[in-house]
């Protein structure tokens, strides 16, 4: 699986989101800023997003996806 699809799966599922993708297709690392975070907490931001991808999970073609789940203003914030 390549980032670019990791991307797209992840751009159709979670609203109005900027995405920054590194790694390889396996095991990579995700930076997604979306006001669809506001109001949940760090666990269920990671969920939302490991549910996403739980199939290239069960199937292997994903290996380990490191996640960092902001909002705008959080992201404004560490930047």
């Amino acid at each position: 699986m390549t980032l670019e699809q990791i991307k797209s799966k992840l751009k159709t599922n979670i609203k109005d989101c900027e995405i920054t993708m590194e790694g390889d297709g396996c095991n990579c690392s995700a930076l997604i800023i979306s006001p669809t975070f506001d109001g949940l907490t760090m666990l269920q931001r990671q969920k939302m997003v490991l549910g996403i991808m739980k199939d290239e999970f069960a199937t292997g073609e994903l290996h380990a996806l490191s996640i960092k789940a902001r909002t705008p203003a959080e992201n404004l914030k560490i930047s």
